[in-house]
């Protein structure tokens, strides 16, 4: 009801209080004497637990309604609606508490597994409790590399550098908008004059991130670096959001050593995808991801040539590292390291886990209810990933380690200190690691600020006297708003957002009279054209603020200007530096801090929140004050002794512009730059050489492995031996070249049919001795390539969904197969031979749910006594973070403990498993945990795997953390040359646990109906339902009638695969 807005705003602002009065204190409710009614039975109930300050306004305004029977009723159902939420508030914290406790138990556990498993070689160190904050493998970086402050060692590590020539690829936050409106988007993110405030994902993170890309793009050792973020295309917006690229210019070149290149430098690159002109609520990102990833692929692999023609001798140039921000940038940049098999690094900024409890303990949303419309537990398990693919994550503070990454299943502090300390006495860590957490404080330019000297009064008055300086105008702008415009600023630069707790500023201003007799208050508080299109907390904020000013009668003391230009900014730094103010940043927590640095190096001193980075800022720069941000007379203290203690101010002062060049962008890279040489260097390369097929063409039809009907590659062979014999790789280069004369094409046609099986097979011997043990890459010239990725009910079922598909797919185009399942190698044979389907039908196969790639072989090799050989490539290729034994070993121990439970209930498969991929049969799955559990198991122990339940429960596979069956077929892409757009892709209705990465990205989908819906119950107790994640509204998503040739034929004919 609307008359009931009043009510509902009283209610949680009672809520927010907590707990206040004691049992003791009366009330004047409870003063009252007569007999029982359920009102004052409820506001009993109440008013022992919350103070009854606001609720006794309430009841004023209900006692003023029009007669006792409304006033009763109205009052009544009011003091239910508080006992209610109450109790349903409490009832979330005594489960969240249980959840926290059990979260507790769960790592104590682990820890004392993964101690257990690696007791026989403990050394003493970890027996006790070692000090110190950096990771498993990150002790020798903190030995070795310790902080650098001092300019001779900044020299040193530029030595070191200056012969190298870095490429880094960045990843901003990748959604596409915010819910609200047009007026709040994502993305928007260019190299001058930024947005910053426009919203809550435009803050200092963005500034943070652009001038960390300008800044690297100007050391010693790096030739480029990338910031990918999403373009946007909108007539709402400017239109320099819709340039694919931007070049970030330095700032200064006194930093820059190196020698300037063609493509040297840093680059904003705005990339494509998601829904076309149209913006999403950004918790509907996920869906997008792989689309994303894909664009990031084709990006980087074009760039790693061309800056191989430039700088690395004709040899591609790959990222050293990939640096993901926030958390789906963190999933993308997992997939693109694991893709790429490069480094990656990874800052969260804000944490999924840490912004749950925060609403848990609001007590107003159940988990469930937060989960629907935030999407967090989508975003969690974003940052779990990130977790298991970093080597390094990267922090502005101390606090954000220990109280907030703690929370996460896959950092434990206690058992991170015993790998490190086994880490550095070269003993085994049995398969187990731990990213390497690092602080490093935010940077800053500080090339164009210049502090004042001397006395601030006479540095007044000799700028009054100088008519030919005119003030800047954002200062008229301000000052219009003060009747005393001399008195020291009280200066705050945030968002209106609750979490930057301007409120509780303004009270604690307006409530503490020597302040307001000394100081004037400014509130820099983002751009607004009105309050009625202000996102609804930002405006609520704005609001209560707008009525606090008028409350306590702050006119003439109070400016809050409406708009403000970025360049602006140092200037509104100035005026407060110049009136001997202070700069406060009273947020509940303040994960960076960056205007704490802005603030210090113009001068200005400091109250800051004790929670988050400040602490850290505070400790280095020494320049101001700590206070608890929920303590409104503390922020009033705080700032009336700065203000009124010209002794103390001074110091402060100084203190800040001794100690600032710590925080410097040099510093700050040159830091972060050793924690990427300390990284284990990685990137594609292959044991096989591929000399001879840069150059293919992408649509040739003559280079088949398939059949006798698809061998006019291995023909030229044969008819141009003479031309190609002895003449190298020159000569086989030649004979790719496509020859369309009418007289070529007929003697090839001859030619298939005058040779025998015999000379085939003599042909595609030699044409394996050429590409290397038969890894013949005959996808690269296809015009199209089917993916059969379909996990049917039953594995006798496959073999007729393959012949369904081939059969669809004619013979009219050049295309190419491959199978992916999660079959082995050996049970892929097996369908085949019993569907009388030839394993030269196929150019690769993904096995094991992607642990391991095959390619048909004329020729039984590697032992296994078939006809595939398996790419080693791609084994070394996921090899990163694989647990080996030590996982093996801690699987069947789970497997024994579940058996001891249930029964006999899953068993380990031998004959199944590889060397990356450690199989178990499982009797009955209803008996076993469900994925989100096993995965949790493993990540708690500090052991990083893809757990995979496949064929319907029935199986379990366990392959390295970066493999799956959608992250093999980005390799055959990078590896081969693969065209993921001309990539379609069969899957059921459901699948195997893995089904989700399988639809997405830039490839086409075909859904067959009728087909893997055993499957669904995989998918009952998941973190996130399905729905969460999958693309359906996709233009590449086309879904089948069925699973018969006519129904396949139609779908690729709706996505214009084949014609009509």
């Amino acid at each position: 009801m609307a008359g009931n807005d009043w009510i509902n705003s009283y209610l949680e602002a009672i809520l927010d209080v907590g707990p206040g009065i004691d049992d003791a204190k009366s009330s004047l409710l409870l003063r009252e004497r007569g007999n029982f009614s359920p009102t004052r039975y409820f506001v009993e109930e109440v008013i022992t637990g919350f103070d009854e300050t606001d609720l006794h306004r309430s009841w004023v305004r209900a006692a003023a309604t029009r007669g006792p029977k409304e006033r009763n009723t109205r009052l009544e159902n009011m003091c239910w609606r508080i006992w209610n939420l109450a109790r349903t508030k409490k009832k979330l914290e005594v489960e969240e508490a249980q959840r926290k406790a059990n979260r507790r138990l769960e790592h104590e556990r682990g820890r004392r597994e993964a101690t257990a498993d690696m007791s026989e070689d403990l050394s003493e160190g970890e027996k006790g409790d070692l000090v110190g904050d950096g990771s498993a493998r990150g002790d020798r970086v903190s030995r070795r590399m310790p902080r650098i402050n001092s300019v001779d060692i900044m020299e040193n590590l530029a030595n070191q550098l200056k012969e190298k020539k870095f490429y880094i690829t960045f990843i901003w936050n990748v959604v596409l908008s915010n819910q609200q409106s047009s007026r709040s988007l994502h993305g928007l993110i260019r190299g001058e004059s930024m947005e910053l405030g426009r919203d809550s994902d435009t803050g200092g993170q963005v500034k943070y991130v652009v001038e960390l890309a300008r800044a690297l793009g100007t050391m010693p050792g790096v030739y480029r670096v990338d910031l990918l973020t999403r373009q946007v295309s909108a007539p709402d917006v400017d239109w320099t959001y819709a340039e694919p690229t931007e070049m970030l210019s330095p700032r200064t070149t006194e930093n820059s050593m190196q020698e300037l290149g063609e493509s040297s430098g840093a680059y904003i690159i705005r990339i494509p995808f998601g829904p076309k002109d149209k913006y999403i609520p950004k918790e509907m990102i996920w869906p997008h991801i792989p689309e994303f990833v894909d664009c990031a692929l084709s990006h980087i692999r074009q760039m790693s040539k061309v800056l191989g023609e430039q700088i690395g001798g004709g040899e591609p140039v790959w990222p050293v590292a990939i640096h993901g921000h926030y958390a789906d940038a963190g999933d993308s940049a997992a997939l693109l390291s694991g893709a790429l098999n490069v480094p990656m690094l990874f800052t969260g900024h804000s944490l999924g886990r840490d912004k749950l409890e925060q609403l848990l303990k609001q007590g107003r949303q159940s988990r469930e209810e937060i989960n629907t419309t935030y999407k967090i537990m989508r975003r969690i398990e974003a940052e779990e990933l990130s977790l298991d693919a970093s080597e390094v994550v990267i922090t502005s503070t101390r606090q954000e380690i220990e109280e907030q990454w703690r929370l996460y299943d896959g950092f434990d502090p206690i058992l991170e200190r015993k790998l490190r300390a086994r880490i550095r006495r070269g003993v085994s860590c049995h398969g187990r690691f731990m990213p390497r957490m690092v602080v490093i404080p935010p940077g800053m330019e500080f090339h164009h600020i210049v502090p004042h000297d001397g006395d601030m009064d006479g540095d007044v008055e000799r700028n009054e006297e100088n008519s030919t300086s005119p003030d800047p105008p954002i200062w008229s702008e301000i000052m219009r708003f003060f009747s005393n415009p001399r008195k020291p600023m009280i200066l705050a630069l945030a968002r209106p957002d609750p979490k930057k707790n301007l409120t509780t500023l303004v009270k604690a201003f307006g409530e503490c009279r020597p302040l307001r007799e000394l100081a004037n208050l400014t509130l820099i508080m983002g751009n607004r054209d009105s309050i009625d299109e202000m996102s609804g907390a930002n405006a609520s904020v704005l609001l209560s603020i707008l009525k606090l000013i008028d409350k306590y009668d702050l006119y003439g003391q109070v400016a809050y200007p409406k708009h403000h230009k970025q360049y602006e900014v140092p200037d509104i730094y100035r005026l407060a530096a110049k009136t001997k103010g202070v700069f406060i940043n009273p947020a509940f927590i303040e994960p960076f801090g960056l205007t704490l640095i802005e603030a210090a190096a113009y001068g200005l001193p400091i109250v800051a929140t004790k929670n988050g980075g400040p602490v850290d800022i505070h400790r280095v720069l020494d320049n101001g004050l700590l206070v608890d941000p929920h303590d409104q007379q503390s922020i009033a203290d705080a700032l009336l002794k700065l203000v009124s203690d010209k002794h103390l101010w001074a110091r402060c002062r100084q203190n800040g512009l001794k100690n600032i060049h710590l925080f410097s962008w040099p510093e700050h890279c040159k830091t972060y730059l050793s924690r990427i040489v300390m990284c284990k260097p990685r990137q594609p390369r292959w044991q096989s050489s591929d000399v001879g097929f840069e150059n293919l063409e992408t649509n040739s039809p003559g280079d088949s492995l398939r059949d006798i009907q698809d061998l006019s590659l291995n023909l030229k062979f044969s008819l141009d031996g003479e031309k190609s014999e002895g003449t190298g790789t020159g000569a086989l280069d030649n004979s790719f070249d496509i020859d369309d004369s009418v007289d070529r094409k007929s003697n090839l046609e001859k030619a298939d049919l005058k040779f025998s099986k015999g000379a085939i097979g003599s042909l595609m011997e030699k044409a394996g001795q050429h590409f290397g043990g038969g890894r013949f890459p005959a996808m690269r010239m296809r015009k199209y390539i089917f993916v059969i990725a379909v996990d049917c009910d039953s594995v006798s079922d496959i073999p007729k969904v393959i012949r369904t598909i081939m059969d669809a797919a004619g013979k009219e185009n050049p295309i190419g197969f491959i199978l992916s399942t999660s079959l082995s190698v050996s049970e892929v044979h097996s369908i085949l031979i019993s569907g009388s389907i030839s394993p030269l039908d196929f150019d690769a196969f993904i096995c094991n749910s992607g642990g391991d790639v095959y390619y048909p072989s004329l020729s039984s090799e590697d032992g296994l006594g078939l006809p595939f050989t398996v790419d080693s490539d791609y084994q070394s290729h996921i090899e990163y973070r694989w647990g080996g034994e030590g996982l093996r070993k801690t699987l069947v121990r789970w497997a024994t403990s579940v058996n001891d439970k249930n029964g006999q209930t899953v068993e380990e498969n031998e004959s199944r498993s590889t060397t990356h991929c450690y199989a178990f049969r499982v009797k009955d799955a209803e008996l076993i945990p469900p994925v989100k559990e096993l995965r949790k198991l493993m990540r708690v122990q500090a052991l990083r795997c893809h757990v995979i339940y496949c064929q319907n429960g029935t199986t379990l596979n366990v392959i390295p953390v970066l493999a799956s069956r959608a992250q093999a077929l980005r390799y055959l892409y990078i590896r081969w040359g693969l065209e993921l757009s001309n990539v379609i892709t069969f899957v059921g209705e459901c699948g195997d646990t893995d089904y989700e990465g399988l639809l997405g990205g830039v490839h086409k989908t075909v859904i067959l109906k009728g087909i893997g819906n055993d499957a669904l119950k995989l998918h009952s107790n998941r973190s996130y339902p399905l729905e969460h994640v999958l693309p359906f509204n996709s233009p590449n998503i086309v879904q089948a009638k069925g699973c018969c040739n006519e129904d396949v034929r139609a779908s690729l004919q709706n996505i214009g695969v084949i014609k009509e």
